[in-house]
């Protein structure tokens, strides 16, 4: 047997293209699916603490980042999937350095609304209104995105959380305080191609 290559159990499906695939395959992937996915949650916080330590220059790391900005929308009355968005809009930091608004915004895109992962696909531009300009960029960027009916909450999230969470000072809530947030954001997607609507 080469390199990559296992044995099939009677817990694999045996097709060798997905064209030959019968409904007893797909019966057993779609078992190992759900499994899979219910540990969703625990892979996305162990992603998230590879932010801890890590400041990049900033006054407070990336996770204490991240958490400040979801206590600031906690405590300002925003509902859980909002503030789980608050929370996560920064772990594209890791592997995507060049697009991590994107990175963040696809992990959450079935888990929060249309406007939730729009500003969080889109908070880079929104955010770079406080800094651009200082590294010789156009602080204005974020005016092509004016016709979205999302841009006001985008300019609010940036204002009122993202820019403001940068404070050594903050008491922030625990990791552990969002957790059974993020668990039952995480619980069942409003939407994904992957799951029917049964």
């Amino acid at each position: 047997m080469e390199a990559g290559q296992t044995a099939v159990g009677a817990d694999h499906a045996k097709f060798r293209e997905m064209k030959e695939g019968t409904q007893e395959d797909w019966s057993i992937i779609s078992k190992h699916y759900m499994e899979f996915a219910s540990d969703l949650p625990d892979r996305v916080l162990t992603h998230l603490k590879l932010l801890e330590g890590d400041f990049g220059g900033f006054p407070v790391c990336r996770m204490e980042h991240s958490l400040q900005t979801a206590t600031r929308a906690h405590r300002d009355g925003r509902g859980e999937r909002y503030v789980v968005m608050a929370l996560l809009h920064d772990i594209g930091d890791t592997l995507g350095t060049y697009n991590h608004p994107e990175v963040a915004a696809a992990i959450l895109k079935p888990f929060v609304t249309e406007q939730e992962h729009w500003i969080c696909q889109h908070h880079g531009a929104f955010q770079g209104y406080y800094f651009f300009h200082f590294l010789g960029m156009d602080k204005d960027v974020r005016d092509t995105f004016r016709d979205s009916p999302h841009f006001d909450a985008c300019a609010e999230f940036c204002e009122k959380y993202d820019q403001a969470a940068f404070d050594p000072d903050y008491d922030s809530e625990s990791l552990e305080f969002f957790e059974p947030m993020l668990r039952r954001v995480f619980a069942k997607p409003l939407s994904s191609m992957y799951v029917s609507d049964d």
